[in-house]
């Protein structure tokens, strides 16, 4: 009886140093990274936190970001803000009812010393592009940019221009009710790995806000705004986003929830399959920022609103009751069994 009991001890302790329970990824460094980047933007945009993080998961997940709120919100102010924190090249477009195509790529000029046609390139070709009011040029406009926000390259006149890494597009778009605005198509709606709504301040963020602008007087509010990003180092935390692990359940349990998206009565369109691997990618980056190495269903359901909102359509009855896409979603992810 003693040396049995004696060897099973034995054996329970090889099993127990064999457990590692420490982070088989160090994430230590992409986490104070993620800390400095909260308390940079934090000097200056007051609240919104869920934003932030939202914003943060979206550079480490490689994908791009629309933002969209009522004028006077900070949608602007918010994209600039992130582009200071980071060592990117930064490139604004104002988007206008006239804007052309070639005022967003570029366009071929003839160069009459070398009797030859050369490209200049447009504002496009940068690492970090803030579009601003996006859904005010028309969808001739629009469609210049599906290409270069899917596969990161232009073509132009049979030559294929690639796009530095990293590369990021933040638009901002003011609701589609607002006049003068037109409904993003669908296909581009679709290349934006998260939609993010900005809300009004509530009365004492609202306080805050004017506090902090009172006490700028002359003083430019992003001037105390520090870069905490190299571009190597985002390529690198970029990098370590796709080491983190998921188990083969939550990876059905995202399939199953994007499914529900085709088959849900009160949906008229429901999410592609890039909208799946949108969830993956997101929340391995929830995952990430908390400091953990794995995917847990609450990083899951985290990433599926700012993920799904903006890729499914609601059917017109639904919407008429008020009924939003954010709702349905929350509906959906909370019926789904959680895989255990």
């Amino acid at each position: 009886m003693e040396s049995f009991e004696s060897n099973e001890m034995n054996e329970m302790n090889e099993n127990n140093e064999n457990v590692n329970f420490q982070s088989r990824i160090n994430l230590e460094p992409l986490k104070t990274s993620v800390d400095k980047i909260r308390y940079e933007l934090g000097k200056v945009i007051v609240g919104q936190h869920k934003m932030v993080d939202q914003l943060i998961v979206s550079i480490l997940a490689n994908g791009h970001i629309l933002l969209e709120g009522v004028p006077g919100v900070a949608k602007t102010l918010t994209a600039k803000l992130l582009s200071k924190s980071m060592a990117l090249d930064f490139s604004r477009i104002q988007f206008t009812p006239d804007l052309m195509p070639s005022d967003i790529i570029g366009t071929s000029v003839f160069d009459l010393s070398k009797s030859s046609f050369e490209f200049k390139k447009g504002p496009v070709f940068s690492n970090f592009i803030l579009i601003d009011e996006i859904n005010r040029a028309p969808a001739k406009t629009q469609a210049a940019l599906f290409e270069v926000m899917e596969e990161r390259q232009i073509t132009v006149d049979g030559n294929c221009y690639k796009m530095d890494e990293p590369f990021l597009v933040i638009a901002t778009q003011n609701p589609i009710e607002q006049e003068g605005t037109y409904r993003l198509p669908e296909a581009q709606l679709d290349r934006f790995l998260f939609k993010i709504n900005i809300d009004y301040p509530n009365l004492s963020e609202e306080i805050i806000i004017l506090q902090k602008e009172n006490e700028l007087q002359d003083r430019n509010k992003m001037a105390d705004v520090a870069t905490v990003l190299s571009k190597s180092q985002i390529k690198e935390f970029q990098g370590i986003l796709k080491q983190i692990i998921i188990e083969p359940n939550l990876i059905e349990y995202i399939a199953k929830v994007v499914l529900n998206t085709r088959e849900n009565p009160f949906l008229y369109l429901g999410a592609s399959p890039r909208a799946s691997i949108a969830i993956l990618n997101a929340s391995k980056g929830f995952a990430a920022i908390k400091g953990r190495d794995f995917v847990t269903p609450e990083d899951i359901k985290e990433a599926a609103i700012p993920v799904l909102q903006h890729r499914v359509v609601v059917t017109p009855e639904r919407e008429m009751e008020g009924i939003s896409a954010a709702e349905i979603i929350k509906q959906i992810v909370d019926s789904v069994e959680i895989p255990r």
